[in-house]
């Protein structure tokens, strides 16, 4: 596939350099006002543009990753070069009726939430599709198949897998911050603590995906009576780490809807 990702931002950068890192026949083209930013990512053969129009009539896919205020001038711009093209927003806040509506029939508008990991081929993508487009954009979701999971929501949902998904990667990197931390405190040095830290949030999260059960089952066999796990698991409990995760995740939605 040829897939234009519109906004050379962090995000973006991430979307390209996944696909060219791990899908095979596919080509990437990042466009920017000014390229030299991202110049980088053309060690990995990704193309770059600063011309939206010229870069969007090569395109299977038009990827947006820009700000919610820019979209509507894009596809004002690009309207005439879209036809037949699956346009899929990465836009927070922007709803799929939304795009559709400013798009008309001209082109078929998909809503994705990646997170930054996906350049690394560890993304939870969410992604909304209307029934009847799902045979149509297939082959752009077997792409992104190959960048981690992929998981098809209903669009009310969105909002929420923005905090849950995209969001959450900086959760976690907070606790591995803070795990790193307390490993210095305990002895280790800065990188050492780091390695280890985050070698067991990944080794957690393993364990999750491929046992596929409750968490606290999992926990329960890392625990002994009168243990040092159980002893710090519950510290934390009294110093309210639940309960602060779920209030920030909880915040954070009701920042994007306004609340």
């Amino acid at each position: 596939m040829k897939i234009v990702v519109i906004g050379g931002g962090n995000l973006g950068t991430a979307i390209a350099l996944g696909i060219v890192r791990f899908t095979t026949g596919n080509q990437v083209i990042v466009t920017r006002r000014n390229p030299e930013a991202i110049r980088f990512l053309e060690s990995d053969g990704i193309l770059l543009s600063s011309d939206n129009k010229n870069a969007v009539q090569m395109a299977d896919v038009v990827v947006l990753t820009v700000k919610p205020y820019q979209v509507a001038a894009i596809i004002s711009e690009l309207k005439p070069f879209l036809k037949g093209k699956i346009v899929a927003s990465a836009v927070s806040g922007l709803s799929m009726e939304m795009l559709q509506e400013q798009l008309g029939e001209t082109a078929l508008a998909i809503r994705i939430m990646p997170n930054i990991a996906i350049q690394f081929g560890s993304s939870a993508t969410c992604v909304t599709v209307r029934e009847e487009d799902q045979t149509t954009v297939k082959p752009f979701l077997n792409v992104l198949e190959q960048l981690g999971s992929v998981v098809v929501i209903d669009e009310k949902m969105m909002d929420a897998a923005t905090v849950l998904g995209a969001c959450g990667t900086a959760y976690a990197l907070r606790y591995i911050r803070a795990a790193m931390q307390a490993g210095i405190e305990i002895g280790f040095d800065a990188q050492t603590a780091l390695a280890i830290a985050s070698q067991t949030v990944k080794g957690a999260a393993e364990m999750a995906l491929q046992e596929k059960v409750h968490p606290e089952q999992l926990i329960d066999r890392v625990t002994t009576p009168k243990g040092c796990t159980i002893a710090g698991l519950n510290e934390m409990e009294h110093q309210g780490f639940s309960s602060s995760l779920i209030k920030g995740i909880k915040t954070s939605l009701n920042n994007i809807k306004g609340i």
